[in-house]
């Protein structure tokens, strides 16, 4: 072959059988991203190919990527946030489109090669060509996850996705966002074949000339006769649609513009000519693109993109890698880490006092593999390796040779303190101890050991399997290689870490303390459990305060509310309810009962004898507050103290807040993250509102000092607190 076109990406080669290859390989990436400059270069090799095209010169076109594991990564995403004009934004649209739609338009058989992640607009590509092939590597998924973003697809993606794998099966795709393997992806006709991924390009391209040789094959999803029934008939279009309308109203209470504007758009262009179905898309694309919640979607996904580059530590270090891990305790906590570590190739050994614990913790293990195993997402072979890797006793076996140990035993400083100096000296002298404590002191344990610097926190959220957020806690004594070992650790892990400082509480349960106890005052003013929690949810929260006290486990949320008390004094005093709560015995879900009741797990409503329960902490009648002011309670409670986490330099910035607030608590994406939000409304305001509530209610809402200087400097959050690179 012999290159036709600069060495820009992406490039054009044709060989003497007329087979042209347009390859995607930026230098300067890691992955390939469709910026405007990209886009240009493919619409004049598509033209030129176009013209060669009719000449005969050109018989078919392959579309690849030069990456070793990466297609096309999708859009430039800071063009797109650059963009503020629905009108700028749907012109964007439609000049994508007519690139697409010039690669869909060509005479000869085109085939899109896809090895690696092809994600958002390399997928819109890929619909684009007549034939689809994808490499049987783990890592080559396709999606359109454009809806995460707030926006839809818009160089054609909704238009062609169910042109091509009918309603339904594009529908479960462009409203979630969700990755697709091959073998879906061929189930579904999104792909023709799947190819091996040892001789990928050679077999794309026997592929291609196979199709060039003998014609034309059918693409797309077989569908049965009722299917097409349904999905091809405006009657049963609009059952389909009004029945997805339905659960996306029923999942996110209609805060996300983006999944309803999908739904518009495909009432009103399916089943019309593809021209004004991209017209159709295009415009809603310029609406979505300059929303507030699209803006905020996207500010979240910097924030992940950056935790997901950094090393968690300003200083230059090259992390340790862990092979062999071990695991202090063997509850819940302890076997869902043990999964979590031997599910992405770490060997673990778990450690308890008891072998029945031991045993339980191996069971634990099995079933979430199991979970995944009927999930798809692993088959046998997979799980019978990766429990292999974990095993378990009640001595120190194998602890000589470990590069890193969580420790996870019962929330007792002395506990831990003995169990850290037992395995310090049965590891060692360079392995790494952490420990999983969600309320003491790091710097406090360290004071226990010979290797102080070796020790950190790794704060896994319950359950392990499902929490994304890993707190790691830099104590006093911490080296930055035992940090940026833990945050590539919780990368390699696929969870997303967080460094904060040592301090009670840290950065979510010290910022998430005052929320909780807020709801509870609410109670003891009459507010009914029901009004509370609803207020919460009705902002976006998955759930209310109350019920994440149920769900935390009301003696572990009594544990953190007396650490927070003895450290911050009356401002932090446990409300009377969740006082007399925890005086009652009850655990909240894991016992089946707390201010709601529940059956096998399952929340079945407020105890409607909670009040009695509760005695002289509320009054006997309840009143109605509105949930404006419900909400500014809650809020105004986490957003002062997470000015004061600031201050005490126990988070490096806001967006560390933001990031650990959604991934750790659920606060809603659609707002950015708390301070992202807190800027929105403006110090200002906010500064305004606490010093009306601390007349009312006392010292609980004395205005932050940072606050203060965020006013006088007119300042927000995210302006005083950028966040640093590494970092």
């Amino acid at each position: 072959m012999t290159p036709d076109a600069s060495p820009s990406t992406p490039t054009l080669t044709v060989d003497r059988d007329g087979l042209a290859e347009v390859v995607f390989d930026d230098p300067g990436r890691p992955v390939n991203i469709l910026s405007e400059a990209v886009m240009l270069r493919l619409a004049e090799l598509v033209d030129d190919l176009a013209e060669r095209s009719g000449t005969g010169e050109v018989t078919g076109v392959l579309f690849r990527s030069g990456k070793p594991r990466a297609f096309i990564a999708g859009a430039d995403i800071e063009a797109i946030e650059a963009i503020e004009s629905p009108d700028d934004g749907a012109a964007g649209a439609r000049k994508g489109q007519a690139v697409f739609g010039a690669v869909e338009a060509l005479p000869v058989p085109t085939l899109c090669a896809i090895h690696g992640s092809c994600m958002g607009g390399g997928t819109e590509l890929a619909l684009a060509c007549r034939y689809r092939v994808i490499s049987d590597d783990r890592s080559s998924l396709l999606a359109l996850p454009e809806v995460q973003l707030g926006i839809l697809p818009a160089w054609g993606g909704t238009t062609r996705l169910p042109r091509l794998i009918g309603l339904q099966a594009a529908l479960d795709l462009l409203l979630t966002g969700k990755k697709v393997d091959g073998s879906k992806a061929r189930r579904i006709g999104l792909v023709e074949e799947i190819l091996p991924a040892a001789d990928f390009e050679e077999a794309a391209r026997a592929y291609l000339r196979t199709r060039i040789q003998e014609g034309h094959r059918s693409t797309g999803a077989q569908r049965g006769f009722l299917t097409r029934i349904m999905e091809d008939t405006a009657p049963g279009r609009r059952l389909i649609l009004r029945t997805a309308r339905k659960r996306v109203m029923d999942r996110s209470g209609g805060h996300y513009p983006a999944p309803l504007r999908i739904l518009d758009v495909l009432a009103s262009s399916l089943g019309r000519p593809v021209p004004q179905a991209l017209e159709e898309e295009a415009r809603a694309a310029g609406e979505l693109l300059v929303t507030r919640v699209s803006k905020n979607l996207i500010h979240v996904f910097h924030l992940r993109e950056a935790a997901r580059k950094g090393t968690g530590v300003e200083e230059e270090v090259e992390p340790r890698e862990v092979s062999a891990m071990g695991i202090l305790g063997a509850g819940v906590m302890g076997g869902g880490i043990a999964q979590l570590a031997a599910r992405h190739g770490v060997e673990v050994r778990l450690k308890d006092i008891r072998h029945e614990a031991v045993a339980s913790g191996l069971k634990h293990a099995a079933s979430l593999f199991q979970r995944e195993k009927r999930r798809g997402r692993m088959d046998e072979l997979e799980v019978d390796r990766a429990m292999e890797r974990i095993s378990g006793g009640v001595d120190y076996s194998g602890f000589g040779r470990l590069d890193l140990v969580v420790e996870a035993v019962v929330e007792k400083m002395e506990v831990k303190k003995t169990v850290l100096r037992e395995v310090e000296e049965r590891t060692p002298p360079e392995c790494i101890l952490t420990t999983n404590t969600s309320t003491l002191s790091v710097g406090e344990m360290a004071e226990a050991l010979d290797r102080p610097e070796l020790l950190c926190g790794m704060h896994f959220f319950n359950p392990v399997h499902r929490m994304p957020l890993v707190e790691v806690v830099r104590g006093p004594a911490s080296s930055a290689i035992a940090v940026a070992s833990v945050y590539a650790l919780a990368l390699r892990m696929k969870k997303v870490p967080v460094v904060v400082r040592d301090g009670p509480g840290f950065l979510v349960n010290r910022v998430l303390g005052p929320y909780l106890n807020e709801a509870a005052y609410l109670l003891a003013e009459g507010v009914s459990v029901e009004e509370v929690d609803r207020a919460a949810t009705a902002f976006g929260m998955p759930m209310g305060p109350l019920r994440l006290v149920d769900e935390v486990g009301i003696d572990i949320a009594s544990h953190a509310g007396e650490v927070l008390h003895r450290a911050f004094g009356r401002r932090m005093a446990p409300a009377p309810p969740l006082a007399a709560l925890a005086a009652t015995g009850r655990l909240g879900r894991k016992g089946g009962s707390g201010f709601y009741l529940y059956e096998d797990g399952k929340a079945r409503g407020v105890d409607p004898g909670i009040y009695d329960l509760l005695g002289e902490s509320v009054p006997s009648k309840r009143v109605s507050i509105s949930e404006e002011e419900i909400r500014a309670r809650l809020l105004l409670a986490m957003i002062n103290e997470a000015a004061r986490v600031l201050e005490e330099g126990i988070a490096n910035s806001a967006g560390d807040v933001d990031l650990a607030m959604i991934m750790g608590t659920g606060f809603p994406p659609f707002r950015g993250g708390l301070l992202r939000f807190a800027d929105e409304v403006h110090p200002r305001i906010l500064l305004a509102r606490l010093r009306g509530y601390e007349e009312t209610h006392g010292t609980r809402f004395t205005p932050a000092a940072l606050l203060e200087e965020l006013v006088r400097t007119e300042q927000g959050f995210h302006d005083r607190f950028p966040r640093t690179s590494g970092a």
